[in-house]
């Protein structure tokens, strides 16, 4: 048996789709156009191309995009000041700070002064809160695509037994809350799983639905993994260099022998990816949406 790809390729596209179309219609009804506004401060490359697509990304599906660059130097008053100037912009719906920023910013602080309205990334205690509890929140980005890998591959999460392999802030510990709400895409047994868990492998292997964020290179093998076992791979690993010049990108799920068990899989590159930038665009719709009382 060989997995079905699971294409976040495929899935982002057609979720784009339809926000296009959603755009085009607040617009020629209403008169709104969506709004992203992006801070970058310094020139980390990782965070340069992170913030590029991004804005590319906006354009591409009609929103109104505005992009600050700032110097590595900034201080933390020139960027609280520029967030609370976007809080109080009408023609923004969602504001996204880069992260990491530089080690004279404290993070945290500037992150909550965005506006919960307006945190299109997720992750203001806020939003992360009303996720906890079932109401309705922008979600994390990540996880959020994961959410939506599933439902649209037509894969059952009600009643499924879920294992997560990670507990980061960004994806083990929402993707398992998000999961766990009785709704839609969701209502489903959870077991997380990090670097304290005694035999990883006994976990692994009951999972209906195995998600992998861990951080380390192929750390999940066919041995692992049940027969039947949906397998959402998050990791992004380079581990070298291909003679092309490009990055050999691997994840944290061995590919190719967990390919042979599972009976669907995300690829890496390809998979989860594609959709995190395509979930932070929905976020801004849902956003230019609230603000103009459009459920």
């Amino acid at each position: 048996m060989t997995a079905k790809l699971i294409s976040g390729l495929e899935i982002a596209a057609r979720i784009r789709a339809e926000i296009k179309q959603e755009v085009e219609l607040l617009k020629a009804r209403y008169n709104v156009v969506p709004g992203l506004a992006t801070v970058l401060v310094g020139s980390d490359p990782a965070s340069v191309s992170y913030i590029t697509g991004k804005e590319k990304t906006a354009k591409e599906l009609g929103f109104y995009s505005e992009r600050i660059d700032l110097p590595e130097n900034t201080t933390q008053h020139n960027v609280a000041a520029i967030v609370n100037r976007l809080n109080h912009d009408v023609k923004v719906h969602g504001i996204l700070v880069q992260v990491p920023l530089p080690k004279q910013i404290n993070e945290n602080e500037i992150l909550l002064l965005i506006n919960p309205g307006k945190d299109v990334d997720g992750f203001h205690p806020v939003n992360i809160g009303k996720m906890v509890i079932g109401e309705p929140a922008y979600l994390p980005c990540t996880p959020a695509g994961i959410q939506q890998l599933l439902i649209r591959s037509g894969v059952e999460t009600d009643g499924a037994e879920v294992v997560v392999v990670g507990r980061s802030n960004i994806v083990g510990k929402p993707i398992a809350n998000i999961l766990l709400q009785k709704s839609k895409g969701a209502n489903a047994t959870v077991t997380v799983c990090h670097t304290r868990t005694r035999d990883l492998a006994f976990h692994t292997r009951r999972a209906d639905i195995l998600i992998v964020a861990a951080g380390k290179p192929k750390g999940i093998t066919a041995d692992m993994v049940k027969t039947g076992a949906v397998v959402i791979d998050v990791g992004v690993n380079r581990v070298g260099i291909a003679k092309s010049g490009k990055a050999i990108l691997v994840g944290d799920v061995d590919f190719e022998s967990v390919k042979e068990v599972a009976s669907m899989i995300t690829p890496v590159p390809g998979g989860v990816g594609p959709m995190t930038i395509t979930m932070l665009m929905l976020n801004t719709l849902k956003a230019a949406k609230m603000a103009c009382g459009i459920n």
